[in-house]
């Protein structure tokens, strides 16, 4: 029987990541659920000491050390990711048809590092752009993490980067679940990868704008909700996908860790940089509406708060707006642990909490020693894990700046 394309359902059936305290699903969640941070001290040029959420996987498992060389750190963490994803998710990779499959890759930047880089190096032969690397190009169009998955895997099919700010994470989820249901693929990695504590140009915005985050102890610098927050702490990582159509994973057995149900995307149009809680609002509602259920029926909300002022207010306003009286639905943050991986922010958040389908636990927000009382909010799970009991559906909220707003909805299967 032909199921509509807007009908059929997709599922994600492999998970690849790297994140500041983690490199698989299992030891991440673990240290979430244990409140280990992957914050640390970091220094770049410039700005000087600062701290950043740092990863620490193994690059040269799936790529020699000339590859690593030639390439970006953002194509490098999305190689990482994708072989994983596909390793995890079980599917016949050598007799997988390599035009079928797609590569949709969601950045916040990309080419900064290396522009950055080589204007750092040719400085010190007085400009003379002779000594400017032929490789520039090719490590700053648009499209390079997504590009250096295909090169690497062999993969014939579409690949792009999407930039979407922090939300990109969630977009690049989006854009595989529509590839699969147009027919462009069978399979589809996609999610969001960061390289951006490579670039000194984002600490030193986000310092001239007061929302670069300090703390004595690293562990405590990304407090989300907390009265005493200061900023944000910059942090790389990936997480990757692959998504098939549900009849195509169940008619091979594979494992599935979630069905996409509901998503949304929408735009404040409003400011540069402040989010606007009517549009993040207007954004799970749309969300909601698209998976047929209420707002009640959410069991876990993933948030997005980045632990500034205005960020977190207008996103906890968002949520009393839509779930206000339904305080058995739990709300965490994952930044707290990791810092802000901008671009893998949307996937790398949602990983966190995926397992609660299976163990009905809600990892906390860590580092609320005091409850900002703008934020307060009766479902928070502060400090410690709480157990939520059975998980249908969670949602997952990514915003970004110039108004982008998205929200992913997550079903148990």
């Amino acid at each position: 029987m032909h199921v509509p394309p807007a009908q059929q359902r997709i599922v994600i059936t492999g998970i690849g990541l790297t994140a500041p305290n983690g490199n698989d699903l299992a030891s991440y969640r673990q240290a979430l659920l244990e409140g280990k941070s992957g914050v640390q001290p970091y220094e770049i040029r410039y700005v000087g000491k600062t701290l950043a959420g740092i990863c620490d996987y193994d690059a040269l498992r799936y790529q020699k050390r000339k590859e690593v060389r030639r390439g970006t750190r953002a194509g490098s963490v999305a190689v990482y990711c994708a072989q994983e994803a596909v390793k995890n998710s079980g599917i016949d990779w050598a007799n997988t048809d390599p035009a079928r499959v797609g590569v949709y890759v969601g950045v916040t930047e990309h080419g900064n590092v290396e522009t950055e880089n080589e204007i750092y190096e040719i400085k010190q032969f007085d400009y003379d752009t002779k000594y400017w690397s032929h490789h520039h190009n090719p490590r700053t169009v648009a499209n390079n993490p997504a590009g250096e998955v295909t090169l690497n895997m062999g993969i014939t099919g579409p690949h792009y980067t999407l930039g979407a700010a922090c939300a990109a994470g969630n977009v690049g989820v989006i854009e595989g679940m529509h590839m699969l249901r147009l027919g462009e693929c069978d399979l589809a990695i996609c999610g969001g990868v960061s390289e951006s504590i490579h670039t000194f140009g984002i600490f030193a915005s986000f310092h001239s704008q007061g929302a670069l985050a300090h703390h004595e102890d690293p562990a405590q610098a990304c407090r989300p909700f907390d009265v005493d927050r200061n900023g944000i702490v910059v942090s790389e990582g990936g997480c990757l996908y692959t998504l098939e159509r549900y009849e195509d994973a169940a008619a091979r057995g594979a494992r599935i860790y979630g069905e996409i149900v509901g998503y949304a995307i929408n735009s404040d149009a409003s400011d540069f940089v402040l989010p606007n809680s009517k549009r993040q609002a207007e954004c799970v509602r749309i969300a909601l509406k698209k998976a047929g259920i209420s707002a009640d029926e959410i069991d876990l909300v993933s948030t997005h708060a980045t632990a500034t002022s205005s960020g977190d207010i207008q996103e906890i306003t968002a949520l009393r707006e839509v779930f206000n009286g339904h305080s058995k639905t739990a709300i965490n943050n994952t930044k707290s642990f990791i810092g802000h991986t901008m671009g893998a922010a949307g996937t790398l958040e949602l990983t966190g909490n995926l397992p609660a389908f299976e163990d009905g636990i809600a990892h906390a927000t860590i580092n609320v020693d005091e409850l900002d009382p703008d934020c307060a909010h009766d479902g928070l799970v502060l400090n410690e894990p709480r157990e939520i009991g059975k998980v249908n559906y969670i949602l997952n909220n990514s915003f970004g700046m110039l108004g982008i707003n998205s929200v992913l909805i997550i079903k148990r299967v």
